[in-house]
């Protein structure tokens, strides 16, 4: 049995429950709403703070000898690693006369392949003038290096290619005198005759090659004056233009996004580790209480004013009916929300006032009872300290906090039942159960929470029906007998809740 019901509760209880950490990470949206404003300004003053160099492009047609339709962009992928070397440096920099140092001045240049033959270099300098001759001196060095392996490639072939066909001469010269010492008397003998024959399929095989050598070293040297002529400068060097709106832009719509990830990332995390609830079915659960009501932390937008004032007076009319009808003190213990608390306290006791001397105690640790300004016809409030000397002067409701470093034993001389006022997302779950334990100890039922600032998309039930005994609601139970027995059973009557929601739905 206690298996199976371990089981049915880890299947109702997810491991990461997702909802409640949307609805959190939107409660914290100052939070990723500040990063990304932040991260916007941010870019902005980047563009207006540091505007880019001066620079220059250009682009330059490389040919090459390998050129294949199929290639995969190796050939223009070697050749801006080639521009990226001392050697192209520090030509260029002969070509400026300048002193700068080539592994210094390759920091301020960059070759792009934009296609299989065409490569793009990007250059700053000083000025737009200095940018555009670096960038024309880079330019030149590099065709002229690549003219000048090119030639070094073909001459190698070619020189490779007529020394072939030189030794293919060597062995030509050989075979021609071997049958020239032949005798013509060799002819009528059969096995001479047949190395004759060999000898002479043998020229005609090395003439063959020598003249293919031949044609393929005149290729090789035909093929680089195409290579020459078809690698240069098709677009000459220009200084680059920037639009300083168009940077701001840019990097603001950059930092915009990058500060909205952070922030989003930043409430995600703290909304795990600082496990704060914000559901009404979670608030309740780690309380142990219904929610019987929900009210902004503010008055709110001009057209939900009006609803907002008419949840605030059916609360009202519903603790000062409990003050009325019980006679056990009623206490109100805020956390996260004690000028609320005060507000509430002031309107149940205005709502008593009329049918006799209506007492608040303060427990609040704040100035929010104590150093108001009464007006005429506003109750009387007492510390708690004055409470326990003074003689009793009529119904009395206590006002007191369950924040961090509360003193729990005085919590019952303020109320012998209680109900809570609890700022949603404020207190932690582990905090929530110290505090639903801590009244239990004290045997100070709570009758039901108030929950203050909640997520108006909130959908989920804030009722604990195995809690009637202490709940608000199950106030309207009567007793009934049944026909030929002794046993009571009780009828649950409905009672209504007061909520304001953006959805004019009610808590039940």
């Amino acid at each position: 049995m206690t298996t199976s019901t371990t089981s049915e509760s880890s299947a109702a209880t997810p491991l990461f429950d997702l909802q409640a950490l949307v609805v959190a990470v939107r409660r914290r949206r100052r939070l990723w709403c500040s990063l990304a404003l932040l991260g916007l300004l941010a870019g902005v003053a980047m563009a207006v703070l540091l505007p880019p160099p001066p620079s220059a492009a250009t682009k330059v047609l490389v040919a090459h000898a390998e050129d294949q339709p199929n290639d995969m962009g190796t050939l223009i992928r070697t050749d801006v690693a080639v521009l990226g070397t001392t050697r192209i440096a520090d030509r260029a920099l002969k070509t400026l006369k300048s002193a700068e140092d080539p592994e210094d001045f390759i920091r301020d240049y960059r070759g792009t392949g934009l296609t299989n033959n065409l490569l793009q270099i990007d250059v700053t300098g000083s000025s737009d003038e200095d940018a555009v001759a670096r960038a024309k001196a880079l330019a030149d060095a590099f065709v002229a290096d690549h003219v000048r392996r090119m030639r070094e490639t073909a001459a190698a072939e070619a020189k490779a290619l007529l020394d072939q066909r030189d030794r293919m001469r060597g062995q030509l010269n050989d075979v021609n005198k071997e049958i020239g010492d032949r005798s013509p008397e060799t002819e009528s003998d059969p096995k001479k005759s047949a190395g004759i024959e060999t000898l002479f399929a043998r020229r005609a095989e090395l003439n063959s090659r020598i003249a293919d050598f031949d044609q393929r070293a005149a290729e090789a040297r035909t093929g680089t004056p195409k290579v020459i002529a078809g690698t240069q400068i098709v677009d000459a060097p220009r200084a680059v233009r920037h639009s300083l709106p168009k940077a701001a832009a840019t990097n603001a719509a950059i930092g915009l996004v990058l500060g909205l990830v952070l922030g989003l990332a930043v409430a995600a995390v703290r909304t795990v580790v600082a496990d704060r609830p914000v559901l009404r079915r979670d608030i309740a659960a780690n309380l142990g209480a219904s929610v019987i009501t929900e009210l902004p932390l503010r008055s709110g937008r001009l057209w939900q004013r009006r609803r907002n004032r008419v949840a605030r007076e059916r609360l009202t009319t519903s603790l000062a009916r409990t003050v009325r009808d019980s006679t056990e003190p009623l206490s109100l213990l805020e956390l996260g929300c004690a000028h609320s608390t005060s507000v509430i306290a002031l309107d149940v006791a205005g709502a008593l006032a009329a049918e006799g001397p209506v007492v608040i105690i303060d427990g609040l640790p704040g100035p929010q009872l104590a150093k108001r300004r009464p007006k005429p016809g506003d109750p009387t409030v007492v510390s708690g300290d004055r409470a326990a000397t003074e003689p009793d002067q009529g119904r009395r409701i206590g006002v007191g906090s369950v924040a961090p470093g509360t003193a729990w034993t005085d919590l019952q001389y303020l109320g012998t039942q209680t109900v809570l006022v609890v700022r949603a997302g404020h207190g932690s779950a582990a905090w929530l159960h110290t505090v639903a334990r801590q009244l239990a100890d004290q045997r100070i039922p709570v009758i039901g929470v108030v929950l203050i600032d909640p997520d108006p998309r909130d959908r989920t039930d804030g009722t604990l029906w195995d809690g009637l005994h202490t709940a608000l609601r199950g106030r309207s139970e009567r007793p009934a007998l049944r026909h030929g027995t002794d046993r009571q059973r009780t009828e649950r009557l409905p009672m209504w809740t007061a909520s304001v929601q953006d959805s004019d739905q009610e808590a039940r």
